[in-house]
């Protein structure tokens, strides 16, 4: 096939396009109106080593008095897609009117028209084709660009004399490289400039980023004196290194050399060996080395390679076009150089395929030797493509069990969820069947089909619709709560945290233990779970309002819910001299859970449902105690941002006279949401009088009017909000109880009250309130525990009595003597006694039902588990 002048070469794929315009060879279609653009891959055969034909496309277009031009071909990224694709920029001229249009090349050689424009001027300047498909050029010394989003010319508002490169950097998008007249100083005269000094100063390199439309400085590419001699740009690496951008190219400059820029200076330099370079590309190869394919106006080319330096590896002459791609697949990219021949016009019969190292394949050369080599690259090529295919298969099974995995625990969550849910609300929950459960499936499907379900999806539990038992437990559930077991539900907002509080009553709670809170969002969710995480803290409310009345955290492995039910008693009896509570006794418990604010707030208004969750106890006529977990609701709570910004739900608390005026409800959510902290402070040569001075002069404390033994810092800093308990035993012992946000408050509390307390002073942490009191909760728990394991063996020896029965029903009494005065009696005695001990053995050896079993070792291993943890907090 013949080439003309006009033939564009364009490299994808490793493969070669070529374009070239021709009208239709039919006699009937052969007028001047229609012109097709015809497209042929050619691809490189290692076995002939030479380019044979793949297919080939056309696109017929109405020319009728116009004529049509290729200006330009490109790889660009298609946007709707993200798919690298060939683009060429055609040309249409009848008369004045000037009209170009983009095409898009498929792999089915369809060619799709992307956008089209008019112009009243010719475009001859600078042209560049980038991701969008986009293009730009330079006309009159402005920059003009339109994409396929617009389809609208645009101007953008810099004046330059050359686009030097177009492509994209991190963080800027699409750039624009240029040169522009300098902007001198208005107080400086241009005339009083030297002529050299006018030739440095004259002009600047800058960038210009398109889709933020900012300018970038041009000192971090090159520094200023190279503007004038740039003639291209190849930007090779762009990245941010603290907030920096650092940028590594490659430049041609008019003083024919090749130098190379990073982060603005100038880390080499080449001499080139012919006059005007006019385009520079990069070239990776199989030896991991940086080529770079430089370009002359006059038809030469050269390469130059980087290693230590920079210098000049091969030169060719008459070459008509030189591209960059894998054209052999190998892995790695080669030179293809088109040589110009003008006695031989057949399409790439002239050419040369080169990565300056083991890659050498040039037209007309025989290479019978190197076929082995090539069939045994290609058999190893096949190779590694299986075994990536393999792993990939492997990798996306792997993806989509765990898909599935996720999405069958997703569901069981949300399940429980809703089961929950209808439990507060006091309605039978009816649990989806198999059924249910795919035609949810299916409609789901319909609506994403992308997305994998698991097959057969059945309910955790038996398929049946309320079952006798199950409604027959919540009734009997539901009576053994009594009508008006709260007597207040409140709500407070401390810093990030977010505390509810139920106050129950005295009588309700005494018959509770392992008491906890939870919260439920009440709305539907169908990608998440409405259960919030919390945690949980028990307060009593007496009259000296004791700081170890606060219950601390089991140690335990951390579940989602934190249970806290240590009851303890008031261990601090003493009070500050002369000074008397006016709290009497108010007869309740209050239940809080402090939960993060800041995830509620996404949904701006959040309405929580507020689950008390405890063991009921029972006490039996043998004085051993029966529980029974029990779920109650305590009522619902409103949370909106409006509200929060108001203050609604903040403490307040504000200094009156010598008191703080802070209500019970701020008091409690304070003390919910600090972490408390006891120290057992002995003085032996000097009384403690300094402690009470320091709290209240140093520290700034004053009483709660409500509760006069705990004491609120009013302290500029971070101690502001500790709570402060001391507690004197005698004038030279006494224990320190401090409420506070964060380890750092605390060692900031400590550290001021080393300074106020006496050298001999001995100050001791103490891990959980006092030792009377763990003392006397370890005698209940081993109490609790020896009372478990009777009962338990009371169970089964009632069992085996109950089975030694069966052999004597007649409870007659057997006559050894009268059976062994004959033969037959002493048969009949060894029979009788071979029947006892059968009915021995099987008293030793009776079994037990699973559940009865498993209820056993469940107490066991909850009473011995609360012993154990007393035991550990006394060591």
């Amino acid at each position: 096939m013949l080439l003309s002048e006009q033939d564009q070469f364009l490299s994808y794929n490793g493969e070669v396009l070529v374009f070239q315009l021709s009208k239709p060879k039919r006699a009937e279609e052969a007028d001047d109106k229609t012109m097709n653009l015809c497209v042929r891959r050619m691809a490189f055969n290692r076995d002939t080593k030479l380019f044979v034909q793949k297919s080939s496309g056309v696109f017929s277009m109405g020319a009728g008095h116009s004529e049509i031009e290729i200006i330009c071909c490109s790889c660009t990224t298609d946007s709707r897609t993200g798919i690298i694709l060939p683009c060429i920029l055609m040309k249409k001229k009848k008369r004045n009117n000037v009209k170009y249009f983009l095409l898009l090349l498929h792999s089915s050689n369809q060619f799709e028209p992307s956008f089209y424009f008019k112009l009243d001027y010719e475009l001859k300047e600078d042209i560049r084709l980038f991701a969008g498909p986009s293009l730009l050029w330079r006309h009159a010394n402005k920059l003009f660009y339109i994409s396929s989003n617009t389809c609208v010319v645009q101007s953008a508002p810099v004046q330059l004399s050359s686009v030097v490169w177009t492509g994209e950097i991190v963080g800027e998008g699409t750039v624009v490289l240029g040169i522009r007249a300098a902007c001198l100083p208005q107080a400086e005269d241009p005339d009083g400039f030297s002529v050299s000094d006018r030739a440095i100063w004259g002009s600047e390199f800058f960038g210009y980023a398109i889709q933020a439309q900012k300018l970038l400085t041009g000192t971090c590419f090159m520094p200023h004196a190279y503007s004038r001699v740039v003639s291209s740009v190849y930007v090779c690496k762009s990245e941010r290194w603290r907030k920096q951008l650092q940028i590594s190219l490659v430049a041609i400059t008019h003083k024919n050399q090749l130098i190379w820029f990073q982060n603005g200076a100038p880390k080499g330099v080449c001499e080139l060996p012919y006059q005007q370079p006019c385009s520079v590309k990069p070239v990776l190869t199989s030896s991991s080395d940086l080529l770079f394919t430089v370009s002359f106006a006059s038809g030469n080319s050269c390469v130059v390679q980087r290693r230590s330096s920079l210098q000049v590896a091969s030169k060719w002459q008459k070459v008509k076009c030189v591209l960059v791609d894998d054209f052999i697949s190998s892995g790695s990219e080669q030179l293809l150089l088109l040589f110009q021949d003008d006695s031989n016009t057949d399409l790439l019969s002239t050419f040369k395929i080169t990565d300056l190292g083991e890659v050498n394949y040039a037209s007309g050369i025989n290479y019978k030797h190197d076929v082995p080599t090539a069939e045994g690259l290609q058999e190893n090529s096949l190779l590694t493509v299986r075994a990536l295919e393999t792993r990939l298969q492997a990798g996306w099974t792997s993806v989509r069990e765990l898909q599935q995995h996720l999405g069958l625990q997703k569901r069981v969550i949300l399940e429980s969820c809703r089961a929950l849910i209808d439990l507060a609300e006091e309605r039978t929950h009816v649990l989806p069947n198999s059924k249910e459960v795919k035609c949810r499936r299916w409609a789901r499907s319909l609506l994403n089909s992308a997305k994998p379900f698991v097959e057969g999806l059945v309910s955790l539990w038996d398929d049946v619709e309320n079952p006798p038992d199950t409604l027959s437990k919540e009734t009997s559930l539901a009576s053994e709560v009594p009508e008006h077991f709260t007597e207040e539900l409140w709500q407070r907002v401390v810093g990030d945290s977010l505390v509810v509080g139920v106050k129950l009553t005295e009588s309700f709670y005494l018959s509770l233990s392992d008491v906890s809170l939870s919260l439920v969002m009440d709305r539907d969710f169908s990608s998440i779970s409405p259960i919030i995480k919390c945690q949980s803290k028990i307060i009593k409310l007496s009259k000296a309002f004791s700081a170890l009345a606060v219950s601390s955290s089991q140690i335990e492995p951390p579940p989602k819910k934190m249970k806290l039910d240590l009851h303890r008693k008031n261990d601090l009896k003493k009070e500050f001299p002369k000074r008397s509570s006016r709290i009497q006794l108010d007869g309740a418990k209050t239940v809080t859970a402090v939960t993060s604010l800041s995830p509620l707030l996404a949904f701006h208004r959040v309405r929580c449902v507020v689950l008390l969750h405890a063991r009921k106890q029972n006490h039996q006529n043998d004085s051993l105690q029966q529980s029974k977990k029990i779920t109650v609701l305590c009522g619902k709570i409103w949370l909106s941002l409006e509200d929060i910004s108001n203050g609604r739900y903040s403490i307040k608390m504000l200094r009156d006279s010598s008191y703080c005026t802070g209500s019970m409800e701020d008091i409690l959510a304070v003390l919910a949401v600090s972490v408390r902290f006891s120290f057992h402070i002995v003085s032996c040569d000097c009384t403690l009088t300094p402690v009470s001075s320091w709290l209240l002069g140093e520290m700034e404390c004053t009483p709660f009017k409500e509760c006069q033994d705990n004491i609120f810092c009013h302290k500029a800093g971070n101690v502001h909000g500790t709570i402060f308990n001391w507690a004197l035993k005698n004038p030279f012992e006494g224990v320190l109880t401090i409420f506070c946000r964060n380890l750092t408050v605390l060692f900031q509390c400590l550290h001021s009250l080393i300074r106020v307390l006496p050298p001999s002073c001995s100050v001791k942490l103490l891990r959980s309130g006092s030792k009377g009191i763990l003392t006397e909760q370890l005698a209940l728990a081993l109490e609790k525990e020896m009372l478990t394991l009777k009962n338990s063996l009371f169970l089964k020896e009632t069992k085996a009595k109950n089975s030694l029965t069966w052999g004597n029903e007649s409870g007659k009494k057997i006559n050894n003597a009268s059976l062994l005065d004959t033969e037959e009696g002493v048969q009949q005695f060894r029979k009788k006694l071979q029947n006892e001990r059968e009915e021995s053995v099987r008293s030793m050896n009776q079994t037990m039902s699973g559940a009865m079993y498993q209820k056993i070792a469940l107490e066991i291993a909850e009473a011995q588990l609360s012993s154990d943890i007393i035991v550990w907090r006394l060591a």
